[in-house]
């Protein structure tokens, strides 16, 4: 037998889907993932907004919750070991992705109205007080078209350059051909091949499951040319067209699990993001409505995380003291096993479990995302896994096979 001749066959054979798989499952892309998108109205923003947010969720600590004890008690998630780190985290950076809304939490107003709204966005978005931004434009059905496209055109005119992590979310996709249209219009109006990146928000039931029976959303991955950066859960218009009844809209819904399921699914090795969706209840008002409503998010956020879902919306101020307690607490917790595991398997140490390279990509990965957003310090994984941070970034972000 000519192992060779062999081998030099099935090369042969199999060159052509080794680069049709290549293309379409790159892998990840090495771009941090923000833990949550904070949505605000467009005509809601003004100058210093992003700290302004922070500001208002430390003040919300400071009346509801002004040490770890009494946030543990608020939210059911012990807070001794993160609450000054949270706090460090809302007056350093308490928005990461920052979505300015032109969409449903904006309305239709007059076009003059709307175009100073689109102004005012644009000096906001030049601050650069957030690492990842961008603006959510009207969808591509038939009555927000126009307006849709005027939004971005007339912000990306006021916007030069445009920001670090800019990008555009497209709302209530519900064909491929919608996400073909949408490459094509970022080509006429960019300034530069590639420049414009966009998210699409899976809220309708058509992008989860077609009518041939395929999921919409693995190919409205493929058809966006590479520019898709995230798929962002729709949590209530999703229910609303699943025939939920309000008060069981959720994001723990089982028809929400299953739509992000195979969000999961289609993003997988394709280098896009998937983002769950947000919470209506919001933790305002007496202190027993702030309470109920921290408890509610913690809870939320948590599962997301253990769901594999790294990121989510926020739409409150008062909501960002949970987002970081969850992520924080979520990270922390793993962090002493992982960093245990991922230190065996580097140097080959034998141990109680026998990880497999996905599996220690997965530990890698976990260690990554935890000092991207300040729930670990990159000493102190480094000295626990005995590598540099930069081997961990390269092993997280590795293909496995």
């Amino acid at each position: 037998m000519d192992l060779d001749k062999l081998v030099s066959e099935l090369d042969s054979q199999l060159s052509d889907v080794d680069a049709l798989r290549d293309r379409l499952f790159p892998g990840s892309t090495g771009v941090r993932q923000p833990v949550h998108t904070v949505y605000v109205p467009a005509d809601q923003v003004g100058p210093g907004l992003v700290r302004s947010w922070g500001d208002r969720a430390l003040a919300a600590l400071d009346e509801f919750a002004p040490d770890a004890g009494a946030l543990t008690d608020a939210t059911g998630v012990d807070a001794v070991g993160v609450y000054d780190r949270l706090r460090a985290k809302l007056s350093r950076e308490p928005v990461e992705d920052l979505r300015i809304d032109f969409e449903d939490g904006y309305g239709f107003p007059a076009d003059d109205v709307e175009d100073a709204h689109v102004l005012a966005a644009a000096s906001v978005l030049r601050e650069a007080a957030s690492p990842f931004s961008g603006i959510r434009i009207k969808g591509f059905e038939p009555s927000g078209r126009r307006r849709g496209v005027r939004t971005l055109s007339l912000l990306l005119g006021a916007l030069n350059p445009l920001p670090p992590n800019f990008v555009v979310t497209l709302p209530k996709v519900t064909s491929v051909e919608q996400v073909e249209s949408m490459v094509w219009l970022c080509t006429q109006l960019e300034r530069f091949p590639g420049e414009l990146r966009f998210e699409l928000q899976i809220e309708t039931t058509q992008a989860v499951l077609g009518p041939d029976g395929a999921a919409t959303v693995a190919r409205m991955i493929h058809a966006s040319d590479g520019r898709c950066t995230g798929l962002h859960y729709g949590t209530y218009d999703y229910s609303a067209a699943c025939g939920v009844t309000a008060a069981h809209q959720s994001m723990a819904h089982p028809v929400a699990d299953h739509a992000k399921n195979v969000m999961l699914l289609a993003a997988a090795g394709t280098g896009v993001h998937v983002s769950d969706g947000s919470t209506n209840i919001l933790p305002v008002g007496d202190p027993p409505a702030v309470r109920f409503g921290w408890h509610l998010h913690t809870r939320l956020v948590t599962r997301s995380l253990e769901h594999a879902i790294y990121q989510g919306w926020d739409l409150h101020p008062h909501q960002l003291p949970t987002r970081f307690l969850a992520t924080f607490s979520f990270y922390r917790t793993a962090f002493p096993a992982a960093a245990a595991r991922l230190r065996s398997y580097l140097s080959n140490t034998a141990g109680v479990f026998l990880d497999e390279p996905a599996t220690a990509q997965a530990l890698s990965a976990a260690l990554v995302r935890g000092m991207d957003c300040g729930a670990l310090e990159v000493p102190e994984v480094e000295e626990a896994v005995g590598v540099d941070r930069s081997v961990l970034d390269g092993f997280a972000r590795r293909r496995v096979g």
